[in-house]
């Protein structure tokens, strides 16, 4: 992570199926807080997000095949629609939790079929909300976003800092003494 922080990267295994009538950011925020949650050891601060692509109140989640990406990437051509992650930080030793919610508009230009054709063809949609990564291939097609990029990336950097310094978590070069940043 970009501040210098280390950590043990868990996949958590939870069911994200969305409730009824449940809108993205109650979503991302209960998903956030069930996969830190999800498998927990003593002493550790678990950092747990998930993130979520909205275009005219629906979900875009991960595609389910290439038709599927194309499909999204279509109805995201030409068009703004929102990112939302959720991060819950847990300290398990006394089950304290935080809960934020981040959110980004993002532009898309208009997309020729050749275009969505060759970014499918790539593979970088397949795991991906909304089919796409800003931070791979599709950057070509971003026009402008609002708010925070690392969030559309999928961790809200900024969040998380702001999150682990309320918690009183220093950055890594502060903590040793050092005055020369971690890279």
């Amino acid at each position: 992570m970009a501040l210098g922080y280390e950590f043990a990267v868990r996949p958590a295994d939870i069911d994200e199926t969305r409730l009824a009538g449940e809108d993205a950011l109650d979503y991302v925020r209960r998903l956030a807080v069930e996969k830190a949650r999800a498998e927990t050891f003593p002493g550790e601060l678990i950092v747990a997000a998930d993130t979520i692509v909205v275009l005219d109140g629906e979900f875009l989640g991960k595609p389910l095949h290439p038709a599927d990406a194309r499909a999204m990437l279509r109805r995201l051509s030409g068009r703004r629609h929102s990112v939302s992650t959720g991060v819950a930080i847990l300290d398990v030793d006394t089950n304290a939790l935080e809960v934020a919610v981040e959110t980004t508009l993002v532009s898309f230009a208009r997309l020729e079929p050749a275009e969505i054709s060759w970014y499918v063809a790539s593979g970088e949609p397949m795991d991906k909300a909304g089919a796409y990564a800003i931070q791979g291939r599709a950057s070509l097609f971003i026009e402008a976003i609002e708010g925070d990029y690392s969030n559309v990336v999928g961790l809200p950097v900024p969040v998380v800092y702001r999150m682990l310094r309320q918690r009183g978590v220093a950055l890594p070069h502060f903590a040793t003494g050092s005055r020369r940043p971690m890279m």
